[in-house]
C-alpha cells in the first residue's frame, strides 16, 4: 500500500502541491481523505497500539499529578501560607523539569523514527546526549536554589511568610534536581521505544513513599516531630531517590532493549549532535518560553495575595488532573506517528494524526464535564480561606473549557507536529499565544488597569483559544510528514 503514490512521500507532495496550485480542486481532496481512512484491520491495530501507549502513560500522568495533589491536600491542612509558599518554590522545578521534557521530546523524534527503522544503537547514541546534557543542566538548578533562593522566591512573591516557607522548601528539595535529571530523561525516552510500563510502576512506587513521608514529615507520625513545609520537601527528596534506584535496577535488567554505554556520554557522533540540536532546540525553547509563560502567570497571580495563590494551586492541580489523558494521547500520538514515518508509512501517519485529535478532544470534555459537577466539592474541602474559596470555585469553572483547547493544541504541537521533526512551529505558537496576548495583558490588568482575581485570570488562560488557528493552519499544510533518519557508522 505504501507503494500506491497517494501513500508515499512523492504522492503527498505532488497532490499537495496541485492541490494549493488549484490543478486538482476539491475532488482530489476527497479522494486522499478516503484514500487516508484506515482499514479494519488498521483500525483494530490502532486501538491495540494507543491503548497499550495511553493508558500507562496517562497512569503515568495521573500519578505525577498525584504527587503534588499529595503536598497541595496536605499542606492545605497546614495553612494558606505553607500552601502557597511550596506552591511557589515548586514553579523552580517546573521550569526544570520544563526543559527535561524539551529535551526529550526532541529526542523522542530521533528515537521513535530510528524505531520504526529498528536502528537501536543510534538511540543508544541519543540516550547518552540527552542524558548528559539534562544532568549539567540539573546541576545549574540546584546550585541557584542553594545560592540565590530568596531571589528566586521574591520572583513569585513579595509576601514574607511566603517567602520563607518557600525558601525552607527550595533548599530541601532541590537536592532532588540530579536525581530528576537522569531518572525523567530515562524514563520519557524509554517511552519512544514503547516501554512504557516501567515509568508507570516507577512513579507509582514514588507516589506510595511521598505519600507515606508526607503524613509522618509534615505532621509528625511515630515520634517524628512534625516538620510542616520541611518535611513535604524531605519526603520528595526521598522520593525521588527511590525513583533513581529503580531506574538503575532497570538498566541492568537482561530484558532491557536499550543499552547504556559509558563512551556515548563523552563521545557524540558529529551528525547525530547535529540532528539533535536541530530538533531539540526549537523543543527546549519552546517548553522554556512556555514553562516561562505559566511561571509568568504564577508570579501575576501571586502578586495578588495569598488567597489568590492558593486558589491558583489547586485549580492548576485540577487542571493537570483532568487533561493526564489528553497529555497521555499527546505523547501517544508522538510514539505512534513517528514510528511509522519511520517506517515509511506516511498514509498510516496522516490517519493516525486525525484519530488522535479526534480522540484526545473527545476524552478531555468529557473529564471537563466531572470537574464541572465537582467545582463546589473541591472547593468546600480544602482548609483555605472563604475569599480562596470563592476564587477557587471561578476558576475551576474557566479551566473547564481552557483544558479542552489546551488538549487539542497539545496533540498538535506536542504529538503531530513533533512526530515529523516540525518542531519549530510550537516556539512561535506560544510566544505569540502566551507572551503577546494573555501574559501581556494579564500583566496590564492586573498591575495598570487593577481588574480584580477572576478577570485577571480569565485573560491569563486565554492564549490556548489564540493558538487553535494557527496550529489549525500548519496542521493542513502537512509539513510534519517527513523521515528525518539517516544512515550513520556503527
Amino acid at each position: 500500500m505504501e507503494k500506491e503514490i497517494l501513500g508515499s512521500r512523492e504522492g503527498y507532495k505532488l497532490c499537495r502541491n496541485a492541490n494549493e496550485s488549484g490543478m486538482l480542486g476539491v475532488s482530489i481532496e476527497n479522494a486522499m481523505n478516503e484514500h487516508n481512512k484506515l482499514t479494519a484491520k488498521e483500525n483494530r491495530a490502532f486501538y491495540r497500539m494507543a491503548i497499550a501507549l495511553v493508558i500507562p502513560m496517562a497512569l503515568q500522568n495521573l500519578i505525577n499529578v498525584g504527587v503534588t495533589t499529595a503536598d497541595v491536600v496536605m499542606l492545605g491542612k497546614v495553612g494558606e501560607t505553607a500552601l502557597s509558599g511550596a506552591s511557589l518554590a515548586g514553579q523552580v522545578q517546573f521550569i526544570m523539569n520544563l526543559i527535561f521534557f524539551g529535551l526529550t521530546s526532541g529526542a523522542s523524534v530521533l528515537t521513535a523514527q530510528y524505531w520504526g527503522k529498528q536502528d537501536v544503537r543510534t538511540i543508544e547514541r541519543v540516550f547518552g546526549i540527552s542524558i548528559c546534557i539534562s544532568m549539567e543542566i540539573g546541576l545549574v538548578f540546584l546550585m541557584a536554589a542553594q545560592i540565590v533562593p530568596r531571589q528566586l522566591m521574591y520572583v513569585f512573591s513579595s509576601e514574607e511568610p511566603v517567602i520563607r516557607e518557600g525558601i525552607s522548601y527550595l533548599r530541601i528539595v532541590s537536592w532532588s534536581y540530579l536525581p530528576v535529571a537522569f531518572t525523567m530523561i530515562y524514563l520519557n525516552l524509554m517511552r519512544s521505544v514503547e516501554r512504557v510500563v516501567v515509568a508507570t510502576w516507577t512513579y507509582f512506587v514514588s507516589l506510595i513513599v511521598n505519600i507515606i513521608g508526607n503524613g509522618i514529615l509534615i505532621f509528625g507520625m511515630f515520634g517524628v516531630p512534625a516538620m510542616g513545609v520541611r518535611g513535604a520537601a524531605y519526603a520528595t527528596l526521598f522520593a525521588r531517590m527511590v525513583e533513581l534506584l529503580i531506574v538503575v535496577l532497570y538498566i541492568n535488567w537482561r530484558g532491557n532493549p536499550i543499552s547504556l554505554h559509558v563512551k556515548d556520554f563523552v563521545r557524540f557522533d558529529r551528525l547525530l549532535l547535529k540532528d539533535f540540536v536541530v530538533f531539540s532546540s526549537p523543543v527546549v525553547a519552546n517548553e522554556l518560553m512556555w514553562g516561562l509563560g505559566m511561571s509568568a502567570n504564577a508570579a501575576i497571580i501571586g502578586h495578588l495575595g495569598s488567597a489568590a495563590v492558593a486558589a491558583n494551586s489547586v485549580a492548576q492541580v485540577s487542571r493537570q488532573l483532568i487533561m493526564v489523558i489528553g497529555f497521555g494521547l499527546s505523547a501517544a500520538t508522538s510514539i505512534m506517528i513517528g514510528k511509522v514515518i519511520g517506517e515509511q508509512k506516511l498514509r498510516l501517519a496522516e490517519a493516525y494524526a486525525r484519530k488522535f485529535i479526534w480522540l484526545s478532544v473527545g476524552i478531555t470534555l468529557a473529564a471537563a464535564t466531572v470537574l464541572f459537577f465537582c467545582r463546589g466539592w473541591i472547593a468546600g474541602s480544602m482548609t483555605i480561606s472563604e475569599e480562596a474559596k470563592d476564587y477557587l470555585r471561578f476558576m475551576l469553572f474557566v479551566v473547564c473549557y481552557y483544558a479542552i483547547f489546551q488538549s487539542y493544541n497539545t496533540t498538535m504541537i506536542v504529538g503531530i507536529f513533533r512526530a515529523g521533526g516540525d518542531t519549530r512551529i510550537g516556539f512561535f505558537v506560544d510566544v505569540i499565544g502566551m507572551w503577546c496576548f494573555s501574559i501581556f495583558l494579564g500583566a496590564v490588568t492586573a498591575f495598570w488597569l487593577h481588574w480584580g482575581v477572576k478577570a485577571v485570570f480569565v485573560v491569563l488562560l486565554s492564549d490556548e483559544i489564540v493558538k487553535i488557528p494557527i496550529t489549525t493552519w500548519r496542521y493542513r499544510k502537512k509539513l510534519w510528514l517527513r523521515n528525518i533518519t539517516r544512515e550513520l557508522e556503527s
